[in-house]
């Protein structure tokens, strides 16, 4: 087959065939979740296999002769696994198919050309074989062999995380992912999807295991010592029981105490409040992966930021104009003092295009060849730059580090040079300028200098600078030099807005911020001075190449926060030193060798509107807007639902304590003919107080001064403080309800019987009013927990004075018992406080 038969490209049969045998060019997802996966991550966990133990011998009791409820008790606490279990999946099953839509909208388009005719297709149809055509602003759909190159230059740091760009010439691959950054070419398909490059480095990252959080290895310590203590627990009350009561009594009641040590209800409330961390951090514009984010995200030391795009804009545009002897501010438009062959320099010299779109304009091309035309088309009609044709060009090369052009006026038929670029590159063709009243004169030595100065006085403020020039040209062919000096346009990609303020409240929040960039270190610096990052030095590159672990630790333990000119490699090389100082270090990254890093980091953060595929996949949360303040809104939301965690985990254990405590003391020390507490009353208890009232917890707004606490590091969730909380009030729980029943007992144990287990009940209230004490947080901040509280108290009532009763072995309760139940809880409430402010008087956070 001859060369012209290659160019015409594949038949539209031969597409088809090539797609049915090797694909959609995408890169697939092999480790998508099933639903069964999803499902038995909800379940699988100790704590809640610790529960479906025990419901299984609930259920078994049932069968037993003579015993009563045990279907009850079993019903109810899957009822409690389930809760928990959907609440997980549902969010999982969400985050699976926002991922899967985002995926569906971020399908580019495709030039190739087939049966000889240019067409444009979907970039998963494209095929091996096919001849696809390429320009400036275009992704590369595929690994390909490029059949004609004509001044082709590509950026390939998604793949290799070198940010120079990469001339490529006839024979030479290019790889899918890549962008094209200047001149054009045409070239044959040769691996598509999961068989390019990018899709072997995606294949790679997708048998990298991930390892568990901080959050998740507490909490699964935290089910092996339950599940120790209430072996324990069992064994001991088991040997008492038997003393006193009949051998499937005392194996009945040891299970009922079991069950009251099991918080039952910690699994399902801690997946209701993380889904609805990830309902609320959606609304913000993060979504999260996994929940188990939201508590990550709580607990983040050091952040990791993206400067392009994350901080600033991503997106270029002229802030100064220099011409000879004066300078223009850009915010103050005025089209009369920027010369006109200077505005034509930046339309026709530029590689940029506007593509027309019905609802907004669409710009191809670098981030300063679109700032550069958008500056011109605010100056210049679309029919005076149309008036242009373009003869000839000699493009950017990072050797040449300017580009020019020849362009022919169909109005006066005159040809024109323009060029533009580096401006001592753009300096050296020129040899004269047009001076403050429009005049073309001869460029001065003076003239030189001044241009320089300011050109240097420009890079110290961070802007980026190129330079324009022209000559009219009676030849039809491009020749430079001989040049007449325009001026000078200085850029900046300004910072988004909120991102100072942002940083502001994240540095409060005792969080450290590292800019991580591949842009220059002037440009770092500057931006982050105007942001507020601060940091004892910067690093580059290069320099960070020289260090040692040791050298790049000390810098790291000094407080330099900025480094420039770095690879997805240094940065995986920095996340490893840090983790060896922080618990928790989120990474933010769009790059395919990016996805290393954001899998290891603690919390990895991709890019919902720049990044890649393979860098989402990575990822445990995606930025849906690409912004700084989404991290901080992120975190915050994170602390509050780990504060509310926290707060649930004190509520119920408190509880649980007085329960066990309780049950303990009678069964050892009483001879009471029957235990002082039934098997049913416990369940009710547990289902009362570990429901309605704890999952409204999980609803409680973030306390005043959540985001100026310092990060818990490597203090456990259940840290000595809490711990102390949990005991001392536990304990004195305990002893008023026993008093509680034993002042009452006088009157029938039915009556201390019942008046203890409402007393479990109405504590609820003392406890919650103690937290709100705690946290300085009105009692009303929550509406939906002063519901709950009501309706378990009505719920109460309703057993104990209905026919109900029977069913809990209960009866109603005199006026005398409620005056000592009231005289309990008030005593309960102030000791509380008193116990509560010692202990934080003791462990300051």
């Amino acid at each position: 087959m001859n060369e012209s038969n290659k160019s015409a490209g594949l038949s539209a049969s031969q597409a088809k065939q090539l797609l049915a045998k090797f694909g959609p060019n995408e890169i697939s997802r092999k480790k998508t979740r099933p639903v069964w996966h999803i499902v038995w991550e909800q379940i699988s966990s100790p704590l809640t296999l610790i529960l479906i133990a025990t419901a299984a011998v609930s259920l078994l009791l049932n069968f037993v002769p003579g015993q009563e409820g045990g279907i009850v008790d079993g019903v109810l606490i899957l009822s409690i696994v389930a809760l928990s279990g959907i609440a997980g999946f549902v969010q999982d099953f969400r985050a699976e198919k926002t991922i899967e839509a985002l995926r569906q909208m971020a399908v580019p388009k495709a030039a190739v050309r087939r049966e000889g005719q240019e067409q444009i297709i979907s970039s998963r149809e494209v095929v091996p074989g096919d001849v696809i055509l390429l320009q400036a602003g275009d992704i590369v759909p595929a690994d390909a062999a490029l059949i004609d190159s004509r001044h082709l230059s590509l950026d390939e740091s998604i793949l290799t995380g070198e940010s120079q760009h990469v001339e490529k010439a006839s024979q030479d691959t290019v790889f899918k992912g890549t962008t094209i950054q200047a001149g054009q070419g045409e070239a044959r398909v040769t691996a598509t999807g999961m068989g390019s490059k990018l899709g072997h480095i995606a294949s790679t990252l997708e048998n990298i295991d991930e390892e568990n959080t901080p959050f998740q290895l507490e909490i699964k310590k935290l089910s092996r010592t339950i599940l120790w203590f209430i072996g324990a627990v069992i064994a001991v009350i088991f040997v008492f029981a038997l003393t006193k009561f009949g051998l499937f009594e005392s194996f009945l009641f040891s299970i009922s105490l079991a069950v009251a040590a099991i918080p039952e209800g910690l699994p399902a409330i801690m997946a209701i409040v993380l889904a609805l961390g990830a309902q609320a951090m959606v609304r913000e514009s993060a979504l999260v992966r996994k929940l188990n984010a939201v508590e990550s995200m709580g607990d983040v030391e050091v952040i990791c930021t993206d400067k392009t795009g994350t901080i600033t804009q991503n997106e270029m545009s002229v802030v100064n104009v220099y011409q000879v002897g004066r300078e223009l501010n850009m915010s103050q438009k005025s089209k009369k003092n920027i010369e006109k062959q200077l505005l034509l320099c930046a339309a026709l010299c530029n590689d940029a295009r506007l593509l027309s779109d019905e609802s907004k304009d669409i710009y191809e091309g670098s981030q300063t060849g679109i700032a550069i035309l958008k500056f011109a088309s605010q100056y210049l009609t679309d029919a005076e730059i149309n008036t242009y044709q373009r003869l000839d060009e000699i493009p950017f090369t990072h050797e040449r580090k300017f580009m020019s052009v020849l362009c022919s006026s169909r109005r006066s038929k005159d040809n024109f040079v323009y060029s533009l670029g580096a401006p001592e590159k753009i300096l050296a063709q020129c040899d004269q300028i047009v001076n403050e009243k429009g005049q073309i004169v001869k460029l001065s030595e003076k003239d030189r200098q001044g241009i320089m100065t300011k050109y240097a006085d420009y890079g110290q403020q961070a802007l980026r600078v190129v330079a324009g020039a022209y000559k009219n040209s009676p030849a039809v062919s491009l020749r430079e030099g001989n040049l007449i000096w325009l001026g000078l346009l200085a850029m900046k990609d300004p910072p988004r807005a909120g991102v100072k303020q942002a940083i502001a409240e994240v540095y409060q929040a005792g969080i450290r911020v590292i800019m991580l960039t591949g842009d220059y270190p002037m440009t770092a610096q500057a931006v982050a001075k105007e942001v507020g990052l601060i940091s004892s030095g910067s690093i580059i590159g290069d320099e960070l190449e020289q260090m040692d672990d040791h050298t790049l630790k000390k810098k790291l333990d000094a407080g330099c926060n900025i480094f420039a000119r770095i690879s997805p490699f240094h940065k995986l090389r920095i996340l490893r030193l840090l983790k060896e100082s922080y618990t928790s270090v989120a990474m933010t990254g769009d790059g395919v060798n990016d996805a290393l890093a954001l899998k290891q980091a603690d919390v990895g953060i991709a890019m919902g509107m720049r990044g890649t595929e393979v860098a989402k996949e990575a990822s445990d949360m995606i930025l849906l807007d690409d912004h700084f303040s989404t991290i901080r809104d992120a975190i915050r939301e994170g602390r509050r639902s780990l504060d509310n965690i926290k707060k649930f985990i004190n509520y119920l254990a408190v509880s649980n304590f007085a329960e066990i405590g309780v049950l303990f003391i009678a069964t050892v020390f009483m001879s009471l003919k029957e235990p002082i507490l039934a098997p049913a009353q416990i369940l009710w208890i547990n289902l009362i107080t570990d429901g309605l009232p704890a999952i409204a917890l999980g609803l409680d707004p973030a306390r005043p001064g959540l985001m100026k606490r310092k990060p818990r590091g490597a203090r456990p969730l259940i840290d000595v403080k809490l711990r102390w909380q949990i005991g001392a009030i536990g304990i004195k729980k305990t002893i008023i309800l026993f008093a509680t029943f034993l002042i009452l007992l006088p009157l029938g144990l039915p009556v201390a019987n019942t008046a203890l287990f409402t007393g479990f009940i109405l504590y609820e209230f003392v406890r919650i009013a103690t937290i709100r004490q705690q946290e300085k947080m009105s009692l009303l901040v929550n509406k939906w927990l002063l519901a709950a509280l009501g309706i378990s108290l009505l719920l109460q009532l309703i057993i104990v004075y209905s026919p109900l009763n029977k069913f809990f072995n209960i009866s109603p309760l005199p006026a005398t018992a409620w005056l000592v139940l009231l005289v309990g809880i008030t005593i309960g409430y102030f000791s509380a406080i008193v116990i509560t402010k010692l202990i934080d008087a003791k462990f300051k956070d």
